[in-house]
């Protein structure tokens, strides 16, 4: 069984290998580390390319592949991992680099990982469990590791996928800057899982299905959740929900839960299946962070598409979703280095972005400023914001609209959206 598995799985990896693929913007990255002693662990939601990424690391490079997440294995009742050594090698030779796919399937997959380790495999892991990066993975591998983190594509991998080039000076050209704001658009509405880009499927439909796997592959099954009723309506309502403020409490009350327990830890396996983050409030006051309403935020705007009940899509909520996301794929970590921020006078800032213990940016989101009272809310907020944070940097991303202003004292910075999404720097 375990023989047909391995030489069924080494075909489809030499098929992989013959096609071509969007380059990845973390493919740099994951090269600069691919032949270091580390273990390589490649993170993200389901369906987002982290197998893939990782063909395309170890293409030049011999290399062994197992899949943990094949549903042969399932009614096996388990691997041997002596056994999967012994039959990868008869089939691949004396090859000592290895891509395990989905690992966390593995029970007790740790251990494995570092016995190869210490045999002096060279390993790429690919996980669909934010829980890999957090301490449990720290704590497994002990220092040993580097995560590379694949989300749904960004902006640049999506024009690349439509074989649009971008060029900032022919970009004005009536003509081309059309074609760029009707992808802009389509990105913004169906986001960047890959099969949807590149495959021209009905997004509404795949992901619909995508999101209903995820919440039972990767929450259901996996935490082997009771209530799965429960855990589907948190999901949803969240996701009804994205870029506003939630408190445990009221989505206890509203869902009518067991507890404000069982909702924090079922609000954390929809985080560490990759469908949702949630975001904090920023302050100097710990207690202030943790008490404060979070905003929630999906992996994809795919999904919200997809998944939400609405009228007409809110592009602005679209659009700050989409900032949320991009800032995370840029490296920034939630609650880390990204907060949200209330001022003294309730004046809500979208986007903190703190590096060490120094604030560099303040960025607000807004879809429409050519209304005079929407842009003086949003310039009045980000200085008030900007003097009780002493932060200089303030931006306000707007759909298609670029300029600069001087106001208190303070430059304000307004940006396009595709403009800031093709700037590979914060």
């Amino acid at each position: 069984m375990l023989k047909n598995v391995i030489l069924k799985q080494k075909q489809e990896k030499e098929d992989f290998l013959k096609l071509n693929y969007v380059r990845r913007s973390k493919e740099p990255f994951g090269k600069k580390w691919l032949e270091s002693k580390l273990i390589k662990v490649i993170l993200g939601p389901r369906r987002s390319g982290k197998s893939v990424f990782s063909f395309m690391l170890l293409k030049d490079l011999p290399f062994m592949y197992f899949n943990f997440d094949d549903e042969i294995l399932a009614s096996t009742g388990g691997i041997n991992t002596d056994e999967l050594m012994k039959e990868l090698h008869a089939a691949y030779g004396n090859i000592k680099n290895v891509l395990f796919d989905e690992i966390q399937n593995l029970p007790n997959w740790e251990l494995f990982v570092n016995r190869l380790h210490r045999e002096g495999y060279n390993l790429v892991l690919t996980g669909s469990n934010a829980r890999m990066l957090s301490r449990e993975l720290a704590t497994a591998l002990t220092g040993r590791h580097i995560p590379i983190e694949i989300l749904p594509f960004d902006f640049k991998e999506f024009l690349q996928a439509k074989n649009f080039q971008i060029d900032k000076n022919l970009a004005f050209l009536s003509q081309k800057h059309g074609e760029l704001l009707k992808l802009m658009d389509e990105y913004l509405i169906n986001g960047g899982f890959p099969e949807v880009v590149v495959s021209n499927l009905d997004p509404k439909d795949y992901l619909e299905v995508l999101f209903d796997s995820l919440l039972f592959k990767d929450v259901v099954k996996r935490h082997k959740v009771k209530f799965s009723t429960q855990i589907g309506n948190l999901g949803s309502y969240l996701i009804n929900n994205f870029a506003s403020l939630y408190s445990l409490r009221k989505l206890q009350k509203a869902l009518d839960m067991k507890s404000v327990a069982t909702t924090e830890k079922y609000t954390k396996y929809l985080e560490e299946a990759y469908l949702v983050f949630s975001l904090l409030r920023y302050s100097p006051k710990s207690i202030l962070r943790i008490k404060s309403p979070k905003k929630i935020y999906a992996v994809d705007n795919g999904f919200l598409n997809a998944k939400a009940i609405q009228h007409s899509p809110d592009k602005g909520k679209l659009m700050e979703n989409l900032v949320f996301i991009e800032l995370v794929k840029r490296g920034l970590k939630p609650n880390n280095e990204l907060f949200y921020y209330k001022t003294r006078n309730d004046r809500e800032i979208d986007f903190v972005v703190k590096k060490g213990i120094e604030i560099v940016e303040l960025i607000q989101v807004c879809y429409e400023t050519v209304v005079p009272e929407t842009e003086q809310r949003e310039i009045k907020a980000l200085i008030e914001a900007g003097e009780e944070l002493r932060a200089k940097n303030l931006t306000i991303i707007t759909w298609d609209k670029n300029k600069e202003m001087e106001k208190d004292g303070k430059t304000i910075k307004f940006k396009r959206l595709w403009e800031w999404l093709l700037d590979s720097q914060i």
